[in-house]
């Protein structure tokens, strides 16, 4: 007995002090790459910060100076050139270009991501799809409405035309993923009772995805506010984002940028409050 347990006690110590065998992780190509790029980046940033013209700028004032705008934008917000009334109403044509905007692309983009995903509609169908709105969403929003405003002039008109097509192409990829993740078994019990493809939708497809659609449709809603609030100034399309264009390369007038700063805060805060109650009760239904 007592062998045997010098035995299992010498056993024992040998395997703590056995060092522990570490994975190591082969070499390939596609790490390769990654590492080089990520090297890359990081010496032409550092180079970029290193070959800047300057211009004899002293960042000590300059960040004290910032600090100082900062301070008078938030703390001093005040109205010198529009009202409340008229702010508020500014507010509203930039709500309201966002929630036309994803109106539309939302209703297009149902019809498209259905087509779009691979276990609803044939796989070529799905590939051409994807490919296409891969392309829209690889170029920017901004570019997009002063291309359209090429046919339509600068405006509201070309802003929804543009700020449309970008919503459509990135809420069909939203909505075919949220399709494409659905239980298989499902859908293939409704084909299995002789249900059609509109019947398949309907009564599986979309109550089963219903809580997905509006949260990515509530997400581009607010993608499309903060772009309203740019093509307000970049495309003349009007709104909140025109007065603080104004506001900040016209007057220069930092105290009215402030309190319109304020305003887009505050709707952006109700807008998400808006959103989570209106999941919250999706999920309770």
């Amino acid at each position: 007995m007592e062998i045997k347990s010098v035995a299992a006690e010498t056993g024992a110590r040998l395997q703590t002090r056995r060092p522990k065998s570490k994975r190591i992780r082969p070499f390939n190509k596609a790490s390769f790459v990654i590492q080089l790029t990520l090297l890359s980046l990081v010496g032409l940033t550092l180079y970029g910060f290193y070959s800047f013209d300057y211009k004899d700028i002293n960042f000590t004032e300059a960040v004290a100076l910032t600090i100082e705008n900062v301070k008078t934008m938030f703390i001093e917000p005040v109205f010198n050139h529009f009202t409340f009334g008229e702010a508020f109403y500014q507010v509203m044509v930039t709500l309201g270009l966002a929630f036309l905007t994803t109106l539309f692309g939302a209703i297009v983009a149902l019809f498209l991501g259905l087509l779009a995903a691979q276990n609803l509609a044939n796989k070529k169908v799905a590939a051409v799809i994807k490919c296409f709105v891969t392309f829209i969403r690889s170029v920017p929003t901004v570019l997009w409405v002063l291309i359209f405003a090429v046919a339509a002039g600068l405006g509201s008109e070309a802003a929804v035309i543009g700020m449309t097509f970008h919503s459509v192409g990135y809420l069909i990829k939203a909505y075919s993923e949220s399709f494409e993740e659905m239980d298989e078994g499902l859908i293939e019990a409704l084909r299995a009772s002789g249900a059609n493809w509109w019947q398949i939708v309907f009564q599986a497809v979309i109550p089963s995805t219903i809580t997905y659609l509006v949260s990515w449709t509530f997400l581009r809603f607010e993608i499309n506010f903060a772009v309203a609030v740019a093509m307000g100034a970049a495309a003349g399309a009007g709104g909140i984002g025109f007065d603080m264009f104004m506001a900040s390369g016209f007057y220069y007038d930092i105290r009215e940028v402030g309190v319109i700063t304020y305003f887009i805060l505050a709707l952006a805060i109700l807008l998400e409050l808006g959103a989570t109650k209106v999941k919250r009760n999706l999920k309770n239904v």
